[in-house]
């Protein structure tokens, strides 16, 4: 049974990466990033924790080539094919949540995301919805990487209910913007609390500059004043 429901997962998450692979294929891809912080560069020695809202994930995955990612996924059913999936894009899946297997998780992830980029949704496996969980901020003090706030928006989308989410999945031959902001450095002995809400103001103003962009004409750009410092 669990051969299984390991090949079904498989098939699942083969599947959908075909699909959606082939929408990302009519996309235009536009990068905003801060210094050394793409994801998908090939140059570089830095290795950051990426910080993603759970309704913006899609973009991610499929934005670019994965060449050193790794990601936390749920320990549920429907981590299973998520898990497929994210290995067919070329993303390391290392199974785990805040809720079943946590710790033990995090070690799994620290110990094997050597020499890659870490991708973690920070508002948990239950939500609430954009809503910064202390995981991440635990993570990046104990391993000492910086966590890049990031955003993904795109011109003209649709939102797909997934649970207490929401999924954001652009429309065929629409523009899409990736943007990554400055690295964050956490220390061992900082605040929790002061640091889940540093971060958290970071991600928001990601994602009222990304929507700043999403929304100008293609000619313009966003007012100095959007970005974020």
């Amino acid at each position: 049974m669990r051969l299984r429901g390991e090949a079904v997962n498989w098939l699942i998450g083969v599947f959908a990466v075909f699909v959606f692979r082939s929408l990302f294929l009519t996309l235009r891809v536009r990068f905003h990033t801060a210094d050394n912080t793409n994801p998908y560069a090939i140059e570089g020695d830095d290795r950051f924790i990426y910080c993603v809202w759970h309704d913006q994930l899609l973009i991610p995955i499929f934005g670019g080539k994965h060449r050193h990612t790794a990601a936390l996924v749920s320990q549920n059913q429907d981590g299973g094919f998520v898990a497929a999936g994210l290995r067919s894009a070329g993303i390391l899946p290392i199974r785990g949540s805040s809720s079943r297997g946590g710790a033990q998780a995090m070690r799994q992830l620290i110990r094997e995301s050597e020499g890659k980029h870490i991708v973690m949704t920070p508002d948990g496996p239950r939500g609430p919805r954009r809503e910064l969980s202390p995981g991440v901020i635990f993570l990046a003090s104990h391993t000492g990487r910086a966590i890049v706030p990031t955003a993904f928006t795109c011109e003209r989308s649709w939102r797909f209910g997934v649970g207490w989410t929401d999924l954001l999945v652009p429309k065929p031959f629409s523009k899409v913007h990736l943007l990554t902001g400055e690295p964050i450095h956490i220390s061992q002995d900082a605040d929790l609390r002061s640091e889940v809400t540093r971060v958290a103001a970071a991600m928001l103003a990601m994602n009222n500059y990304g929507d700043a962009w999403a929304t100008l004409p293609q000619s313009s750009t966003p007012d100095a004043a959007l970005t974020p410092s």
